[in-house]
């Protein structure tokens, strides 16, 4: 199992692109399931995660042509089968959403429950209520999600209890081939979804609505293909941007996408960042100077991102004063604490609290740390590049579910950063 050693103290300065955004690749990979005709995927970042969604499609049965440049060509009307096996949905929650694209293109789909991060409960009740709105047949067997429906599904009025990313995206797609009308209210607002509708779109998907509470989905009878680019990752771009606050740096990133980043970026100009950016570049610049603490509470978009939280409280470990951290969003997303508090700083969470308290210290302390998930790895990897002497993050295989090279990447901006095997 690999590690990352991290030689800390170096002030990161350079430019970087951004890659992909893996929340959308994933779901508009899931979405190829709709269309009868190829459809190409493009600007697609090369994860663990990627590769999981790409064996599970391939175990259906669907054929994929990847070129050089990491695009990827679907062609889903070669599908065989319509179970999505245990083995690789544990693995990777968004697997789970292959259910709906089966089951509104092809009347049945069998589906794992899923499993991802464990960072507290995220069920997919929500999921499965409005498909079963739809007119779906749904029970579950044997751990798996079972789904059929007598000729095709239905529009309905959905009204979700709670904003939900993968419940959105879950059954706008499953709307665009239903009869009629589906009008759903309550819907998270990520760009993520965007992205999602406006590859449908191109497909030949009616939807209007998309990045409001509101999105309504007038059903067709088919989709064709299209190609289509994926949008820049947003949380890699916080993080990359947090990582240089952090050690007084700069850095110029290109291919990303300021306006959906705005909570972030007015954090980090509270940290004393300069900050400038153009239509798809964003430039930070801390002078050299050490980033004044910040408080934050995390909410769904366009609100600060629980995705960027970790991130943010190992910059407030060794900035000037003291701040909170809220979650909001999900259980057990302080996991990161504990190995922070290893490495020197002073950070303080009641019992059962949704908030820590963060107080700055001059200097974290180089030491072995195990990252738990995916975005509190990476915020370990950022307290060792403001650490002192050596730090050495272990199960960095949660890094790789989504972040793309970040050792060449962190070296590309002058961190003494190494893969080393176990």
């Amino acid at each position: 199992m690999d590690k990352l050693l991290i030689t800390g103290g170096t002030k990161l300065d350079g430019e970087l692109r951004i890659s992909g955004a893996k929340n959308s690749a994933l779901i508009i990979l899931t979405s190829s399931l709709l269309s009868n005709e190829p459809v190409t995927i493009c600007n697609v970042p090369h994860l663990h995660d990627i590769t999981t969604m790409i064996e599970l499609l391939g175990c259906m049965g669907v054929e994929m042509v990847i070129d050089e440049k990491r695009n990827i060509e679907v062609h889903a009307n070669t599908i065989k089968q319509f179970t999505a096996p245990y083995e690789l949905v544990k693995t990777m929650r968004a697997s789970f959403l292959v259910l709906g694209p089966m089951l509104a293109h092809y009347g049945q789909a069998e589906v794992s429950l899923p499993g991802g991060c464990a960072i507290g409960p995220r069920p997919v009740d929500q999921h499965l209520q409005g498909l079963t709105a739809m007119g779906a047949d749904i029970y579950m067997e044997d751990g798996y999600v079972k789904a059929s429906v007598k000729g095709r599904l239905k529009g309905a009025h959905i009204l979700f209890d709670v904003k939900t990313v993968g419940g959105t995206e879950h059954i706008m797609m499953s709307a665009t081939l239903a009869e009629g009308r589906t009008v759903m209210e309550n819907c998270a607002r990520e760009p993520e979804i965007v992205d999602l509708a406006d590859c449908l779109i191109s497909m030949g998907a009616d939807i209007e609505g998309q990045g409001t509470d509101t999105i309504v989905v007038n059903g067709v009878e088919e989709l064709k293909g299209c190609r289509h680019r994926v949008i820049p990752d947003r949380v890699e771009t916080g993080t990359f941007l947090i990582a240089v606050a952090a050690t007084g740096g700069h850095v110029k990133l290109k291919d990303a996408q300021p306006d959906h980043l705005e909570a972030v970026l007015l954090k980090l100009a509270d940290a004393g960042a300069e900050i400038s950016c153009g239509k798809d570049w964003i430039e930070l610049d801390m002078k050299g100077r050490k980033p004044k603490a910040v408080s934050l509470v995390t909410s769904p978009y366009p609100a600060f991102p629980t995705d960027l939280q970790a991130q943010i409280m190992a910059m407030n470990c060794i900035a000037e004063g003291s701040a909170t951290v809220t979650e909001t969003v999900f259980e057990n997303r302080f996991m990161h604490i504990h190995e922070m508090n290893r490495m020197g700083a002073r950070i303080k969470l009641e019992a059962n609290s949704t908030t820590a308290y963060v107080e700055g210290v001059e200097l974290l302390k180089g030491a072995p740390v195990m990252a738990n998930d995916l975005r509190a790895s990476v915020s370990l990897v950022i307290a060792g590049l403001v650490a002192e002497g050596n730090t050495i993050v272990d199960r960095i295989y949660h890094i790789d579910r989504g972040y793309e090279q970040i050792e060449e990447k962190l070296q590309l901006l002058g961190a003494n950063v190494k893969r080393i095997a176990a």
